[in-house]
């Protein structure tokens, strides 16, 4: 298991270099290492949890459990996914090569159990995530990804110095040494985090981001790149129980933050990009059950940020007008369906999970980013749909679209306890509350947030408030 292991994490990087070298064979090439993560993955889930020390005197350790094994899996198969989505277009070798490296850091970041090799896994990700935003190499892919990689350059900056700080005191860079850490220590690691996993007003750069990049990668940001921030905060979580409240803190206002956002939003890929945040904090609201609402969110994210890619228009007053080919309404409903908790597909044996698993202060505010999710894709599946012949896709739309959905249905084996009279009325009751506060209010609605905080130059100075903050609570 241990050579596997040591194969897996360099595969991709090996392999997209060598896909670059051999341009021809570039899509099979990242498609065979995507399908070996998911093999690798479900491989995680009957073996006993592998503890791989790397370095002893440095704590660089690796961890690959069943909780690691949720992220990988949602990695495996959104990249997948993304393959095939672009398997006829004119995406170069360039492309893949990031794509494919992409998800090998994404990999990296997952096994990761210290502080130093996070971050370099958190750097690669960083460049890669940058180089596929800019790849348009137009004016504005260029301004946004720059955008991007300064906003977690710094964040990064900030998690480095916290991690020396955890060096110097505990003589280890392991995520427990954490509990010998100073106050300061502790809010530098967590802002960087909370940073790169677009956490609570962290996050703000993130919508924008995630609107403007091309459908592919916001489907790569939106649905796995910024879990490589959140895993880490649930670790944390894990390993040192006095940071479980911080952390679900951190999910509850997350989870408020950006349903709020979303409810009022007008651009379908804002609301998804909005509604990423917010499903985050379901994740850290229970972080011991984390690993199942992530894979969930992460399949129905990606699918839901394909198809917006393939509506007539960005705008959801102009869709109420022009009816959307049948087909492609269809697997808007179903991702949906599931990410609202409908019974039948993986969102609902998540959501179950993961109310179960609430502390009693964290249950009202939840409920309430659960009506708020309801309510934002009622905009969807409330849209006018016709058989239009005409209607063209990308090449590889379906056979992406059949791996999410078809992984949200199977993901259902997850947690099939959930399947009881009371667990499935009350989603059922929280999606038709949701549905009538549409129709009644928000469909009506013309309210348009302000973007002040998304602006470059407010997110620097947010990230500074968000450490006053932080060392506040480590303080407290």
């Amino acid at each position: 298991m241990i050579t596997l292991t040591l194969t897996w994490i360099a595969l991709p990087f090996f392999v997209g270099f060598i896909s670059y070298l051999l341009p021809k064979l570039d899509r099979y090439l990242s498609l065979g290492v995507a399908i070996a993560s998911v093999g690798y993955a479900l491989l995680l889930f009957v073996q006993p949890p592998l503890t791989l020390k790397l370095l002893d005197s440095f704590g660089v350790t690796l961890l690959l459990d069943p909780l690691s094994g949720f992220f990988i899996l949602t990695n495996a198969l959104v990249t997948v996914a993304v393959i095939l989505y672009c398997w006829r277009s004119d995406k170069t070798a360039f492309f893949y090569m990031q794509t494919i490296i992409l998800h090998g850091s994404v990999n990296a970041a997952f096994a990761c159990a210290d502080f130093i090799s996070l971050y370099v896994a958190l750097e690669v990700l960083s460049i890669a995530a940058f180089l596929l935003i800019a790849y348009p190499r137009s004016d504005r892919s260029i301004w946004v990804g720059l955008r991007y990689l300064f906003v977690s350059n710094v964040a990064m900056l900030f998690f480095l110095i916290g991690a020396v700080l955890v060096y110097q005191a505990s003589h280890s860079f392991a995520f427990a040494g954490i509990r010998e850490a100073p106050p300061e220590a502790l809010a530098l690691l967590f802002l960087g985090l909370l940073v790169k996993g677009g956490i609570f007003v962290s996050g703000l750069w993130l919508p924008l981001t995630h609107a403007e990049s091309e459908t592919p990668v916001s489907a790569m940001l939106s649905g796995v790149v910024v879990k490589a921030g959140v895993l880490p905060l649930v670790r944390c979580a894990l390993v040192v129980v006095e940071f479980d409240p911080i952390i679900r803190i951190f999910g509850v206002g997350t989870a408020l933050l950006g349903m709020f956002y979303a409810v009022f939003e007008k651009d379908t890929k804002r609301m998804l990009a909005f509604h990423t945040v917010s499903q985050l904090g379901f994740v850290l609201a229970a972080p011991e059950v984390g690993g199942f609402y992530a894979l969930t969110h992460g399949l129905v994210k990606s699918s839901l940020f394909l198809t917006a890619g393939s509506l007539p228009s960005r705008n959801l007053k102009e869709l109420r007008h022009t009816p959307i080919h049948t087909p492609i309404w269809i697997a808007l409903v179903i991702a949906s369906f599931s990410i609202s908790g409908f019974p039948l597909l993986s969102g609902f044996g998540a959501k179950v999970l993961t109310m179960k698993s609430l502390l009693p202060w964290q249950v009202i505010a939840m409920n309430i980013a659960a009506l708020g999710t309801a309510i934002s894709f009622a905009k969807f599946i409330f849209l006018p749909h016709e058989k239009d012949e005409q209607a063209k896709v990308k090449p590889g739309f379906w056979a992406a679209i059949i791996v999410l959905i078809g992984g949200l249905f199977l993901a259902n084996v997850v947690y099939y306890e959930a399947y009881t009279v009371a667990n499935i009325i009350k989603p059922l009751v929280t999606i038709f509350l949701g549905w009538l506060a549409y129709f009644l209010i928000f469909r009506h609605t013309t309210l348009k947030l302000p973007r002040l905080l998304e602006q470059f130059d407010h997110l620097i100075g947010v990230m500074s408030l968000m450490l006053v903050l932080l060392l506040g609570i480590v303080l407290a």
